[in-house]
């Protein structure tokens, strides 16, 4: 059995489709050649307009409530685990069959099966652990000793599904659990505590790696198309860890919360994250710009503007209006000259969107418009070629 759930075409064709609208909207493709390219690679799928699959995503979300309530109700009374554990097969085997036999490519119910079977799949890892191991040591509670284990098996039964069903928000949740993990790390002992961003640094840096490592195994292969969501939310949320776990106000005030005190006070190391407040969203910035990276560029002025407002929290130098105001105005010229300046393309830098970069576009047209030549056209219908004899014909009409 294939890792992923959905067929490899769906998401490559679907990329080369949308990439090849934005060239005709550009005028860079003429309307036949997009008819010729979208006749070549056919949607064989069916995912609505997006407020169709929000539609559908809540009723089905409804659905599964309601039949979730019934089967507790009929075999719940006698075994939890038991009722937990058929509702679970029960959204894993219709998911699979609506992909299989419906072609449901992300299409909202499809979706709404996959969270409803995980989260009655981590419900049963909570079940099993309190119900059998917890109660030898006399707790029924999530401990912090105790709950490894717990975010272990979650954290494995994520991965696994994001493997097989390439979705973005399981993705968003197990790195979720993952920094989870290291939190509960270093919330076990003092030292923890105090190293608790450094060891939230480590953890983002790790997470950066893998995407790394991960793209680059997956360049110029149909899963680059397939895992692409996912890919760019480990990206984005390794990097907003990152700087988050270095900035100053996160981590003053998180220390606070952490000693239970209503007014924070000055950390230790407090101009290491002064310099990592500053730094990170110049260097995300700046990287952004050298390699052409659009999510990196935006999360980096993301970062600049909480960076801004972190200086403000503690050290006002303007009335909040005349800030604002001024703020304002400066980031919409700089905005609006970037624009003028960066359309189509200057000094390596351009506004309009980027393009993917496994698969050649051009090359792709060219081999999908490209038209046998043409018969000669003539003027009339002509005789000629036929053969007969006798009767003193000649032999030809």
């Amino acid at each position: 059995m294939k890792i992923p759930a959905y067929n490899l075409d769906w998401a490559f064709n679907a990329a080369v489709r949308n990439r090849a609208a934005r060239w005709q909207r550009q005028q860079l493709v003429s309307a036949d050649q997009l008819t010729a390219i979208e006749a070549a690679y056919p949607l064989e799928y069916y995912r609505p307009a997006w407020p169709l699959r929000v539609g559908l995503f809540i009723f089905a979300a409804i659905g599964l409530a309601l039949g979730s309530g019934f089967v507790f109700l009929v075999v719940g009374g006698n075994s939890p685990f038991a009722a937990g554990l058929f509702f679970c097969a029960a959204c894993f085997g219709i998911l699979e069959l609506m992909i299989k036999e419906r072609r449901f490519y992300h299409a909202g119910v499809d979706n709404a099966l996959l969270y409803a079977g995980l989260t009655s799949a981590g419900g049963l890892i909570y079940y099993a652990f309190s119900e059998h191991l917890w109660p030898l040591s006399g707790r029924y509670y999530l401990s912090l000793g105790a709950s490894y284990p717990v975010f272990l098996l979650v954290l494995a039964l994520l991965g696994a599904a994001v493997l097989r069903y390439a979705d973005a928000i399981v993705t968003a949740a197990a790195v979720t659990v993952t920094l989870l993990l290291v939190a509960l790390l270093g919330f076990n002992s003092a030292l923890g505590q105090m190293l608790l961003p450094f060891l939230l640094m480590a953890a983002a840096g790790g997470l950066l790696l893998l995407y790394r490592a991960l793209a680059r195994r997956l360049a110029s292969t149909y899963l680059a198309d397939c895992y692409a969501n996912c890919l760019l939310v480990l990206k984005v949320l390794g990097l907003a860890v990152l700087y988050l776990a270095g900035n100053y106000l996160v981590v003053r005030e998180g220390n606070a919360e952490l000693r239970h005190q209503f007014t924070s006070t000055q950390i230790p190391f407090a101009p290491m994250f002064y310099a990592l407040t500053a730094g990170i969203p110049l260097l995300y910035v700046t990287l952004g710009l050298r390699r052409a990276d659009r999510a990196l560029l935006l999360l980096g002025l993301l970062a600049l503007a909480f960076s801004l407002f972190t200086l403000r929290y503690y050290r006002s130098l303007l009335p909040p209006e005349i800030a604002a105001l001024v703020g304002g105005v400066v980031l919409t010229v700089l905005a609006g000259g970037l624009l003028r300046v960066l359309r189509p393309a200057r000094f390596g830098l351009t506004s309009l969107p980027d393009e993917p970069r496994h698969f050649n576009l051009e090359n792709l047209i060219q081999a999908q418009t490209a038209h046998a030549p043409e018969a000669p056209v003539t003027s009339g219908f002509e005789f000629g070629g036929g053969q007969s004899g006798g009767g003193g014909a000649t032999g030809q009409f």
